[in-house]
């Protein structure tokens, strides 16, 4: 059973926002502070796309087939997990956290456990597959004991 002991970080993540927070408590009274909070705007697939899908001659004579059309939705949330290991790895790497917890929706934890740095893989204590960035921050801690708690 993990728990946020002082001075761990908790990353609370979906495709498009991110909390970064820090236990100032102790691991029988935590207290998580946001140390940084990250928004993306990522408007649906059919407001970023504006060409309707390629084509490209087929074998056969005046036959053409349809090329799939870039999917720019997901490719935005694959670039938001990209940038928060980055960051993870700058603040690791920075000595900010020793320890952290990862809480995101599944999606975005998959993509995350594949794109951290192996220095900040080392320091995470616990994953958990949950979307909790819309919890209100005065719940999200209990919330999060909880979870953490359980994982």
């Amino acid at each position: 059973m993990a728990q946020i002991k002082e001075g761990d970080w908790v990353l609370v993540t979906d495709a498009g926002k991110a909390l970064f927070l820090e236990n100032v408590g102790d691991e029988v009274h935590p207290h998580l502070v946001v140390r940084r909070k990250t928004e993306q705007e990522n408007p649906a697939d059919s407001a970023q796309g504006a060409d309707r899908p390629g084509r490209m001659p087929d074998t056969g004579v005046g036959q053409r087939s349809a090329l799939q059309e870039t999917d720019w939705h997901e490719l935005e949330k694959a670039r938001f997990a990209d940038d928060l290991a980055e960051r993870l790895y700058a603040r690791a790497h920075r000595g900010d956290f020793t320890r952290i917890h990862l809480v995101a929706e599944p999606q975005t934890l998959g993509r995350l456990r594949k794109a951290v740095h192996k220095e900040v893989a080392s320091k995470v204590q616990s994953e958990v597959a949950k979307d909790l960035t819309k919890e209100p921050l005065d719940k999200l801690e209990a919330r999060l004991i909880e979870v953490v708690g359980e994982a």
